[in-house]
C-alpha cells in the first residue's frame, strides 16, 4: 500500500502538468488573429486549407491520395477533428482522392461541387461516405456567397450552369476568397478558355492566385494575368511529376507579369496569413 501511495505521489502531479500543457495549447492553438490560407503539399495535386479568424474552416479539394491527412494534422490542433465545408473543384483523383480520407476521419458538415460526374471508384466512395453520414451537397453556381465570419468571404465565380456533360477541367469551381483589401483567386484545373471567359465577367484582381492546372500550358493566360494581376502565383505541383509541371512558359509567363512564384514541390507547404491589409508568406 505505501508503494502505491508513493507512485501515486509522483503520478499526479505529471497528470497535472500534462493537463495543465494541454490547456495552454489549447488557448494558444485557439487564439487566432486574421485569414489563414495554406496550400497544401500533397504531391500532384491541390489541397487548399481556409481558417477564418473565427475558427470557421473550408478545404478546397484534397489531393491524390491519404496524405492530405498528414498535412492537415501539421495545420490544425490535434483535438479538432471537423471541418466545415469541403470544396470539391472537379472529380479528378488527384483533387479528391484525399477527400475520401477526410471523411474517414473528420466530421464534415456540408460538401460543395461542380457537378460534374464521375465513374471513378474514389468518386463512388465519396458519393457513399456522404450518404452514410448524412451530410449535405451543395451544387456551386456563380453569384453564392460562403460567409466565414470575421468578414471573410468566399465567392463562387464558376460554374454558371449545369457542367455535369462538360470535361471535368472546364467544370472546375473558381472561388474568389476575400478579406478586407486582400483577396486569393482559386481556380482549380480551369483552361484558358474558362479564364477568358471569366475576364469578360470582371472582378479577378487578387493578391493571390492559384495557378491553375499544376502549371500546365493549358491555363494561366497573359489575360487572366493581366487582369487578376497577382502580387504571389501558387503552383501546387509535385516534385519531378510525369508531366513536366510546372511548364516553363508558364513560369516565364509569370515572372513576365511580375508575380513572385510559390511551389508546393520546393517549399512544401505555403501558408499565407491575411491581417485584411497585407498578404504575408509564414513558410
Amino acid at each position: 500500500m505505501q508503494k502505491l501511495k508513493n507512485n501515486f505521489k509522483y503520478l499526479f502531479p505529471a497528470v497535472l502538468l500534462a493537463a495543465v500543457v494541454f490547456v495552454w495549447y489549447a488557448v494558444f492553438a485557439e487564439s487566432r488573429n486574421g485569414l489563414i490560407v495554406a496550400f497544401l503539399d500533397v504531391g500532384q495535386g491541390d489541397a487548399i486549407f481556409i481558417e477564418s479568424s473565427n475558427g470557421n474552416q473550408v478545404l478546397i479539394d484534397g489531393g491524390p491520395n491519404k496524405e492530405v491527412l498528414s498535412e492537415l494534422g501539421k495545420i490544425m490542433p490535434f483535438y479538432d477533428r471537423s471541418i466545415d465545408m469541403l470544396i470539391e473543384t472537379h472529380p479528378d483523383e488527384d483533387h479528391i482522392a484525399g477527400l475520401a480520407e477526410v471523411l474517414k476521419n473528420y466530421e464534415v458538415g456540408a460538401i460543395m461541387e461542380s457537378g460534374a460526374e464521375s465513374k471513378s471508384a474514389v468518386y463512388a466512395e465519396i458519393k457513399k461516405l456522404t450518404a452514410e453520414k448524412n451530410i449535405p451537397e451543395i451544387p456551386a453556381r456563380r453569384g453564392m456567397k460562403i460567409n466565414l465570419g470575421e468578414g471573410a468571404e468566399l465567392f463562387i465565380l464558376f460554374p454558371d450552369r449545369d457542367v455535369s456533360k462538360m470535361d471535368s477541367n472546364y467544370a472546375s469551381v473558381v472561388a474568389k476568397l476575400v478579406y478586407g483589401k486582400n483577396s486569393f483567386l482559386l481556380t482549380g484545373d480551369s483552361p484558358s478558355a474558362v479564364e477568358n471567359y471569366l475576364v469578360m465577367l470582371g472582378g479577378l484582381k487578387s493578391d493571390v492566385l492559384k495557378v491553375g492546372h499544376h502549371g500546365s500550358d493549358t491555363s494561366t493566360s497573359e489575360i487572366i494575368l493581366g487582369y487578376a494581376d497577382p502580387e504571389y502565383a501558387v503552383i501546387s505541383v509535385g516534385k519531378d511529376n510525369r508531366y513536366s509541371h510546372p511548364r516553363p512558359e508558364i513560369l516565364e509567363r509569370l515572372k513576365k507579369f511580375g508575380a513572385e512564384i510559390l511551389r508546393t514541390d520546393l517549399l512544401g507547404t505555403i501558408k499565407m496569413k491575411s491581417d485584411g491589409e497585407d498578404v504575408a508568406v509564414e513558410n
